[in-house]
């Protein structure tokens, strides 16, 4: 099974390049080649199987058929902008997004003319695309209301997704993720961002700044249910999704005083101590109309499974980045 990776220098990106490495196969059928592509060259670990990497612009008509050349039996799109980002430069987000995710679908249906090829396409959606006015649980049947530009690209990327899989162009499975904490590395530019901030800078020993209230509830996964959802979605029987490609990922709901309540219980009052609250408003009024719950009934019944806890997700972060240790 050839694999491609597109957004293989993100954060989710490593890591499921790694847990593909780690596996050498997906639901059963080894990996013999693995191709890795981002807007930076990724620079992927020591493996026994062959594996080429390319920095890329996605949304430059050609590239996506420089990258399926090869003809991929599994492509992982995981290539995007943030939503902070693609809010501040409307015309970046729906190029890269928009465009970028059109493009790849373009290349695939038309090296695949004649039904010699039709690969399965993993999609990283978001739970962006939901907006207000929202139930306080949404339901797998909630209609897109997105609040964001970013939002509305993964909305737009959604159907496309569903439309060119129902005319047999691809075997798509759109998987919107929840928020991804505790993110590791440096902030980035997603309006997200405070979430995983209030937990990694002072597990870090570090000061972070909290821009909303701590009644502000939302969905949360940590980075290695994200990577099981990734790979789950390369296995499941996709006839079982009939029409519908896109799946709301379980998740755990969680206000922001219930993750530092976590983070206190992990890593005691020193490190909540080092939490400063400076309201924000442009990111409270993003944050404002963001989804707080959702049930994933759909994802569940399909076997994908998500964090049991927030203290869980920070343990995860600490195993997985920090040694196991804190301080």
């Amino acid at each position: 099974m050839k694999v491609l990776v597109i957004g293989a220098a993100g954060m989710v990106g490593r890591k499921l390049v790694s847990a593909l490495l780690a596996s050498g196969n997906v639901g059963g059928r080894a990996i013999t080649g693995l191709a890795l592509a981002d807007v930076v060259d990724p620079q992927p670990p020591q493996a026994t199987i062959p594996i080429t990497t390319a920095a890329v612009d996605l949304s430059r008509p050609e590239v996506s058929a420089q990258l399926i050349a090869d003809r991929p039996d599994l492509i992982f799109h995981l290539a995007a902008i943030v939503s902070g980002e693609a809010e501040a430069d409307f015309e970046k987000g729906y190029r890269i997004n928009l465009d970028g995710t059109r493009h790849l679908l373009e290349a695939i249906r038309l090296a695949g003319q004649g039904g010699s090829y039709r690969p399965r396409l993993v999609f990283t959606s978001s739970i962006a695309v939901f907006g207000e006015p929202l139930p306080e649980v949404i339901g797998d049947t909630h209609h897109h209301t997105p609040l964001t530009s970013y939002g509305t690209q993964k909305a737009i990327c959604e159907l496309l997704l569903s439309d060119y899989s129902r005319r047999g162009f691809v075997d798509g499975v759109g998987i919107r993720l929840p928020t991804i904490v505790v993110r590791p590395g440096k902030p980035n530019k997603a309006a997200s961002g405070f979430f995983s901030g209030i937990l990694r800078e002072p597990l870090a020993g570090q000061e972070a700044v909290l821009p909303v209230a701590d009644s502000v509830r939302h969905w949360f996964a940590s980075p290695r249910a994200a990577v099981g959802y990734l790979v789950h979605a390369a296995n499941i029987d996709t006839a079982l999704l009939g029409h519908q490609r896109n799946l709301t990922m379980p998740g755990l709901a969680a206000t922001v005083s219930e993750e530092i309540a976590a983070l206190e219980r992990v890593a005691g009052t020193s490190a909540t101590a080092l939490i400063k609250r400076e309201p924000d408003q442009t990111i409270i009024d993003i944050v404002a109309g963001w989804p707080k719950a959702f049930e994933a009934s759909r994802a569940q019944a399909l076997g994908f499974r998500g964090d049991a806890s927030f203290d869980e997700i920070i343990r995860i972060h600490i195993e997985d980045e920090l040694g196991g240790t804190i301080g």
